[in-house]
Parts: structure tokens; C-alpha cells; sequence
């Protein structure tokens, strides 16, 4: 068994059985983190600069797990340095599995055929965790979960248009579609559609 400390080819990230990216078969990619790579396609399509800002983000996470203290400036320029040494930004792009899964643009275009009352047009989806996403909602007088917390599923967060605090946030995979309204910090989730693709 190689135990050798194996990163996300994309975004750097330490690679555990749990993250790691799906095949279009749904078999596990040993080279890329699901929330780079989902259904042998790259989540979005990025240069490796727009990587770099969006994983200098999460910089006090970084130092939480490294130790270090660095400013955002700093981590940045620790991934310039970084990143041209991962499979993604060294490949020619011809050579590069493709940038969107199919199903993440069947999905949108699905979502919008919702037609939900105040919900802005949706042009992106992201890979987001289960357990991150997984409201509780109250149906029938129970108190439900309808997703799988250790399950990845397509998604985003789109303020109600009216500007009135509250959020809709999306989540799907390929057999349901889940749309919910909540507000700050997810209070009061109601759901809005929960249905079978």
C-alpha cells in the first residue's frame, strides 16, 4: 500500500479517500479533490490564477490546519509558486479532461425551468458537501433531512430578489432537484421544491 501523501492535481488539497473526485463511471479519481473534479469533468473553468484567488479564501482554514499565521497576500504567493507543479496547470489544454460536466449544465438549465417566484437566474453551480447543505425541514409536523450528509451534490446560494435577508439555496445530483428558502445563517429553511429528475 502506498501511503505516500497524495494532493488534489488542481488545488493543492491533501487528497483523502473521502474527497477524492468521481470518474464519469462514478468511480473515484485518485488525482483530483470532488470539489475540483465531479463526474470526469473539472467543476469549473478556471486559469490557475482565478484558482489561486479563490483558494486564498479559505486562508485562515489553512493556517488553522498548517499552523502558520499567513496573510492572504502571502498565501497567494505561496500558490503561484505551487501550482505550476500540479497536473492541471502543467497539461496543454487539449490534453485537459473537459471543464464542465454535462450534468452540471443540464442542472442549471433544469433550475431555471423551475420558474421559482424571486429566484434570480442561476448561471453556476458549485460541488458542495452534504453535511454543509443539509437543512432540517419541518414536513407534517416532523422534522426531516432529505440529503445524505456524506454525499457531494451540485449547488449554490442566490439571494431572494427583494432583498428581504433571505436565500435560496440549491442543491441537486442526478436524481432529485432541491430547492429551499432560508434565512440568515439558514434559520427558518422552508422547502420549495424536492423533486425527482
Amino acid at each position: 500500500m502506498d501511503n505516500e501523501q497524495k494532493f488534489c492535481q488542481s488545488c493543492g488539497m491533501p487528497l483523502t479517500p473521502e474527497i477524492l473526485g468521481t470518474n464519469a463511471d462514478g468511480s473515484p479519481n485518485e488525482e483530483y479533490c470532488i470539489y475540483c473534479y465531479k463526474d470526469g469533468a473539472f467543476t469549473d473553468d478556471l486559469t490557475m490564477e482565478e484558482m489561486v484567488e479563490s483558494c486564498a479564501q479559505f486562508v485562515d482554514e489553512y493556517n488553522k490546519n498548517t499552523g502558520q499565521s499567513l496573510t492572504q497576500e502571502e498565501l497567494k504567493s505561496m500558490l503561484r509558486q505551487y501550482f505550476p507543479n500540479l497536473k492541471r496547470w502543467q497539461l496543454p489544454a487539449d490534453q485537459l479532461p473537459p471543464a464542465t460536466s454535462p450534468i452540471k449544465q443540464q442542472l442549471i438549465d433544469e433550475v431555471n425551468a423551475l420558474g421559482i417566484k424571486g429566484m434570480p437566474h442561476i448561471d453556476n453551480l458549485f460541488v458542495l458537501q452534504g453535511s454543509f447543505v443539509n437543512m432540517e425541514y419541518t414536513i407534517n409536523g416532523n422534522k426531516v433531512k432529505l440529503l445524505d450528509g456524506n454525499a457531494t451534490y451540485w449547488g449554490n446560494q442566490v439571494e431572494r430578489q427583494g432583498a428581504d435577508g433571505r436565500c435560496f439555496g440549491i442543491a441537486c445530483d442526478e436524481h432529485y432537484i432541491l430547492v429551499s428558502e432560508y434565512g440568515k445563517d439558514g434559520a427558518d429553511a422552508e422547502l420549495v421544491v424536492f423533486t425527482r429528475r
